[in-house]
């Protein structure tokens, strides 16, 4: 199990979460994934600055104690070494870049979190939707693959992340009802997290 102090020291700022990311490229993951307490340790400290930058970002929209943020970043490595680390397993380097598949999880782990905390200020359907999101300063952009989504989704996507417009200005852009493009972010996020091989806690 992870301390939150080893958590708090490698929150993700400037030099340090860049250099997260170099070293994540340097883990061996057959070996980690063995048990080894040593690949563990380096896996979590190159890991930690991206999943804490991530998960803070995802909650911000919500009035959550640092200790909510912590309890979250924590809950992404309890899901990655869970069930003789099965989750950690179905990284698929020909699909994505660590970082950013270590991003979707999480991310979504963050929004679980939310969810069952049941604190937000507002409803999860009314936080923007960029908000859960992550910058590309964190990551590589994601490289989906053509035909996953449909044009309409990839237009979402595009205007809700690249461009980032609120929903009312998608819809607007669109000439679609708000619950549409709700609905179509959705899907498209259902679509990637099941092509990334990202299984629900």
């Amino acid at each position: 199990m992870i301390s939150p102090q080893t958590l708090l020291h490698c929150r993700a700022d400037g030099p340090r979460k860049n250099a997260g990311v170099t070293e994540l490229n340097q883990i061996d993951l057959r070996t980690l994934v063995t048990g080894n307490k040593r690949a563990w340790d380096s896996f979590v400290t190159a890991a930690a600055p991206l999943i804490n930058a991530v998960v803070r970002r995802t909650l911000a929209s919500y009035r959550l104690s640092e200790e909510d943020v912590m309890d979250a970043a924590q809950d992404v490595f309890v899901r990655l070494c869970a069930n003789d680390y099965r989750l950690l397993k179905t990284y698929d380097p020909a699909r994505a870049g660590l970082s950013t598949w270590l991003a979707v999880v999480a991310r979504s782990a963050a929004v679980d979190h939310a969810r069952r905390r049941r604190q937000a200020t507002t409803p999860l359907d009314d936080v923007p939707e960029a908000s859960l999101g992550v910058e590309d300063r964190h990551v590589e952009k994601l490289k989906i693959p053509q035909g996953l989504l449909t044009d309409r989704q990839m237009l979402v996507l595009k205007c809700l992340y690249d461009e980032e417009k609120d929903v009312s200005e998608v819809a607007q852009l669109l000439k679609i009802d708000a619950q549409t493009v709700r609905s179509t972010h959705h899907k498209a996020l259902l679509r990637l997290r099941s092509h990334f091989q990202e299984e629900p806690q």
